[in-house]
């Protein structure tokens, strides 16, 4: 099992670590990684891994990351590289601008399912932007009101926090859940939740494995784009961060 450092500590952009494993499809598992794995609706980070050894110094850029079985991390690497060693003692690197404008965005939609409190059935994180698939017969009324209401939970400048309960926890409270297409992750026997706000002024509580900011206020003003219909029960809303 790979040491997820991404889930304590979001802002780690670089760490050692040493190659555990090549899988058969060419991918590298590492001891503990920086990089996410795709998963929940946000792609899997990408960035570089650097080392040396007798043939010199080695730059290996990483394509995307993707879950592996028994709690693995998969890193991909670009084709026709060496690869480091199992063995091998590396640093992983983070393509972070990337991976922070995913964190904006990944918590801009927590706040979006405050602002439009329906039953979401699915989502999709960007760089840039992203958007949740509401179980939403109608469009909503008044689209410039939810992108004010969005704008000023984000300027209240927020803190973004975690703790984390048991799988039986969560069983006893599925009102948590607020994804109807994605489960939050099981098999470690404990699950991740992420709170908006304070515990004695709480904005938002939900299980999620991805990645966040520590605070509203780092996410910047958003706007909402479009909504589109997606069958009869379905609105997708996108937003875009900056304005």
């Amino acid at each position: 099992m790979t040491e997820q450092l991404f889930l304590t500590d979001a802002y780690t952009q670089e760490a050692p670590a040493h190659v555990t494993e090549h899988t058969t499809e060419g991918g590298l598992v590492l001891n503990q990684s920086v990089f996410y794995a795709t998963g929940g609706g946000q792609p899997g980070d990408t960035g570089r891994l650097s080392w040396s050894d007798g043939a010199g110094e080695h730059d290996l850029p990483i394509i995307t990351t993707v879950k592996g079985e028994a709690g693995r991390v998969v890193l991909i690497p670009a084709e026709g590289q060496p690869l480091p060693a199992v063995g091998q003692e590396v640093v992983q690197t983070l393509d972070w601008d990337r991976r922070f404008g995913h964190m904006r965005v990944h918590t801009a939609l927590h706040l979006l399912s405050v602002v439009i409190p329906l039953p979401v059935s699915g989502g999709s994180i960007g760089a840039e932007k992203g958007r949740l698939d509401f179980n939403m017969p109608e469009a909503p009324e008044d689209k410039q009101a939810l992108e004010d209401a969005l704008n000023a939970l984000i300027a209240r400048d927020l803190t973004v926090s975690e703790r984390w309960i048991t799988e039986d926890e969560l069983d006893a409270n599925p009102e948590l859940v607020k994804t109807m297409s994605v489960a939050p992750p099981r098999g470690t026997g404990r699950i991740r939740l992420v709170r908006i706000g304070s515990a004695d002024e709480q904005i938002d509580l939900q299980p999620c494995g991805g990645t966040h900011v520590r605070s509203t206020a780092e996410i910047g003003p958003i706007r909402l784009g479009k909504v589109e219909k997606k069958g009869k029960q379905n609105r997708r809303v996108y937003l875009h961060l900056g304005v």
